[in-house]
């Protein structure tokens, strides 16, 4: 079988309930991220990575500070698992594929629906990258060099 790479693919987010699931290292990395595509933006974790608590004061996020639950996905349009746990972020998985909700797990590219691109940004020009779950060292390096390109970069 053939195997293909991942089709880039941009969606506003702007009206959509967004849901992560974790609120560690890398949730953190990626609530900061989306928190610049959306204001509907719910965190549900135990506990919150002490960097988001400036982002939940400026009301850029909803935080629940609890477990999982799968009633937590009721009217989720997209939702990311990026706990510290692969048998919770399993289960969201499992919950999102059952009711038809996109997912993206951080600890499994193939349990994944879709990939959490680089993301290089410049007021209303977005870039994405990525290896399609080949090479993220490759990704990353990329998307460095864009953000340092676009940051210097006077396009019209």
């Amino acid at each position: 079988m053939t195997e293909y790479p991942f089709f880039p693919l941009f969606v506003d987010l702007s009206r959509k309930k967004v849901v992560v699931f974790g609120a560690g290292r890398i949730a953190r990395r990626r609530i900061e991220t989306l928190s610049a595509f959306t204001e509907t933006l719910t965190v549900i974790a135990p506990d919150i990575h002490p960097d988001l608590s400036e982002l939940e004061r400026a009301g850029k996020l909803t935080v629940c500070r609890k477990p999982y639950e799968c009633t937590d996905l009721e009217g989720a349009d997209i939702v990311f698992a990026a706990t510290n746990s692969p048998k919770v972020n399993a289960q969201i998985q499992s919950d999102c594929n059952r009711l038809g909700i996109p997912v993206n797990v951080s600890s499994d590219r193939t349990r994944s629906d879709f990939y959490f691109p680089g993301i290089a940004r410049k007021g209303s020009l977005v870039v994405g990258v990525t290896a399609s779950g080949k090479s993220h060292a490759q990704a990353a390096n990329l998307t460095a060099r864009l953000r340092e390109f676009m940051e210097n970069w006077e396009g019209t």
